[in-house]
């Protein structure tokens, strides 16, 4: 057994709600404790509470959830601020309440504002994280920061009796998302290569110049570069084409998220800094290598490396303060991984690509 439940199955369980509203990455990395919940209550109907992109990326995708509800805008959830009284919050955990949820999963931190959270659900059982002065849940585990999300969250269903069936986040591929990706880019004689320059912490962005170093190089051994990102990520992927001597196909703003995830499958590799296409990738089975802040890496970095490598900067204060970083955050924007050599991206990216195209 991977890892040893800590509490009991919960009996007669007929519907469950697990919270993880936030980023793309940061629901991966929480599938692994979705699918243990499905093969521990395979009769339950899981209901998934995250946000708009969450329904509207999820709502048709097979996977270890039922149904995908979009959770108001709440203090301390990606910013929010304001009442937690709200007449929209009023409505919503009235709605939610009215599900009569047997167990209710807090899969979203430290439980300051999510514990409370959880708790309003009126779920017959809660279970979640608990940081040190935190209202309590009816099951709960120390919340560690340091610790890997995939472990921390399989722990968490843990404690409802849900044994691990797998350490790697998987995702199901739509024919609709298929349809969209061939509809931007059709398919090509070369292996697609997609490079993604963004992240939504500006401390995590590799420069622009050392991403269009490797993809030239990738570039001359064979691959075929596509540039990936929103919108409001054109300005890196436009600077990376600019930078480059070869040729490359800018993709930014071009797709949805689920029009990248079927792009990520085709490619036979993803070059790109800690995102969330880096963790779209690694789920639908293409290789990767990332540029990580050494922080990071210990929570969400992927757990093998036969198909994925990390390269690391162990970079903790500031390039322009000097400010140490671990515990609080200084006002400057400024990469903290520009120092990672271009070569040894490069070095892991080639071998990646060699050992992928066989």
């Amino acid at each position: 057994m991977l890892l040893r439940p800590s509490g009991d199955l919960v009996p007669d369980v007929r519907r469950i709600a697990a919270l993880r509203a936030n980023s793309i990455g940061d629901f991966v990395v929480a599938i692994p404790a979705l699918a243990a919940l499905r093969a521990a209550y395979p009769d339950a109907q899981v209901t998934y509470l995250g946000t708009e992109w969450h329904e509207t990326w999820l709502g048709d995708r097979p996977g270890p959830w039922d149904v995908v509800t979009t959770v108001p805008p709440y203090p301390g959830f990606r910013g929010h601020s304001g009442s937690t009284d709200s007449p929209e919050l009023r409505a919503f955990f009235a709605e939610q309440q009215a599900h009569r949820y047997d167990l209710a999963l807090q899969l979203h931190g430290g439980g300051l504002q999510s514990n409370p959270f959880v708790t309003r659900l009126g779920a017959r059982i809660t279970a979640g994280s608990r940081d040190s002065g935190v209202p309590p849940l009816d099951r709960c585990l120390p919340y560690a920061k340091h610790q890997h999300e995939v472990l921390r969250f399989l722990e968490v269903v843990g404690l409802v009796g849900a044994p691990p069936v797998t350490l790697e986040p998987t995702l199901y591929v739509t024919a609709a998302d298929r349809r969209e990706s061939l509809g931007v880019l059709e398919p090509t004689e070369r292996p697609l290569v997609a490079v993604h320059p963004g992240a939504n912490d500006p401390r995590r962005r590799w420069p622009p110049a050392s991403f269009a170093a490797v993809a030239d190089t990738l570039v001359a051994a064979g691959a075929e570069v596509v540039l990936i990102g929103t919108a409001d990520e054109a300005h890196l992927t436009g600077e990376v084409m600019g930078r480059m001597r070869e040729t490359s196909t800018d993709l930014a703003g071009r797709l949805s998220l689920g029009g990248t995830t079927a792009l990520l499958e085709r490619c036979s590799l993803l070059v790109a800094n800690d995102s969330g296409p880096r963790h779209i990738a690694g789920a639908v089975g293409t290789a990767t290598v990332a540029v990580f802040w050494c922080g990071n890496a210990i929570n969400v970095g992927p757990l093998t490396r036969r198909r994925h490598r990390l390269m690391l900067s162990f970079r903790i204060c500031c390039p322009v303060c000097g400010a140490e970083q671990s515990r609080d955050r200084c006002e400057h924007d400024v990469s903290f991984v520009a120092d990672v050599d271009v070569d040894d991206v490069r070095r892991e990216a080639l071998d990646l690509f060699a050992a992928v195209l066989g």
